[in-house]
């Protein structure tokens, strides 16, 4: 099935899923395999459990009209994603790092929502599938998402970024945790460094941690950046800090 199809479909339905098991109302299940697991198994009990449509990559496990068979249901499911974002009006704000996504982003999505319509990544869904799936668990009248990204090997930042298309970014830090999926303190770097690369492609805004040695000293050379900390020349800056409030 074309994506363009498949998206008129999605247009009907806008809930996705992949674990048969939290299946909402109409929704859509894509039918993922693993090492481990073949989700084409449970297409049937999707079906079962209230979803409208599943769509799988196992003909044997093909029901009716309600599956949609697909060569790779994962990338069928990122290229929908990309096709939606393209034809998406809202903002987004990239966030990665080694420590403090989750909390970042928490505190950006909460802030922003006190003035915009707002959407933040459920949880730690911030992989290969679970951003896809927030972009499209997205409810329609969203202005900015604020989307987290993780990334275990080399240049999975930037492959993220390529499906959610971020306009504002910022990279908590740097530090050297989780080397054992990326060879090298450099290629943790570029990696992270790829949300950066992203919103500078697109002419976005990027905020800079200028506490942090390693981003100081690569992200230069661009105008739409805003510095942030207790740095000498942060645009915004930390007072008043206190390590324990007791």
């Amino acid at each position: 099935m074309k994506i363009e199809n498949l998206y008129k479909t999605y247009l009907k339905h806008r809930k996705v899923s992949t674990d048969s098991r939290q299946i909402e109302p109409n929704s859509i299940f894509f039918a993922l395999r693993g090492d481990n697991f073949d989700g084409n198994v449970f297409a049937k009990q999707s079906l079962e459990n209230g979803a409208a449509v599943a769509v799988i990559s196992d003909k044997k496990y093909f029901i009716d009209e309600r599956t949609i068979l697909v060569e790779d249901t994962l990338q069928t499911l990122q290229q929908l994603a990309v096709y939606h974002r393209i034809k998406s009006k809202y903002k987004v704000v990239g966030i990665t790092g080694t420590n403090g996504k989750t909390t970042t982003k928490e505190l950006v999505s909460r802030v922003l929502s006190k003035k915009i319509k707002t959407f933040a990544t459920f949880g730690n869904l911030n992989n290969h599938i679970g951003v896809p799936l927030t972009i499209l668990n997205m409810p329609e009248n969203i202005e900015i998402a604020v989307i987290e990204m993780g990334a275990n090997h080399l240049g999975e930042i930037y492959e993220l970024c390529k499906m959610s298309k971020p306009d504002f970014g910022l990279i908590t830090n740097i530090g050297k945790a989780h080397l054992e999926g990326f060879g090298s303190q450099e290629n943790l770097i570029s990696t992270k460094l790829g949300l950066w690369e992203a919103v500078k492609h697109k002419n976005g805004i990027f905020f800079l941690n200028a506490n942090d040695e390693i981003l100081k000293t690569r992200i230069i050379d661009y105008d739409n950046i805003i510095k942030y900390g207790n740095a000498e020349k942060s645009v915004v800056k930390a007072t008043k800090v206190f390590d324990d409030l007791y």
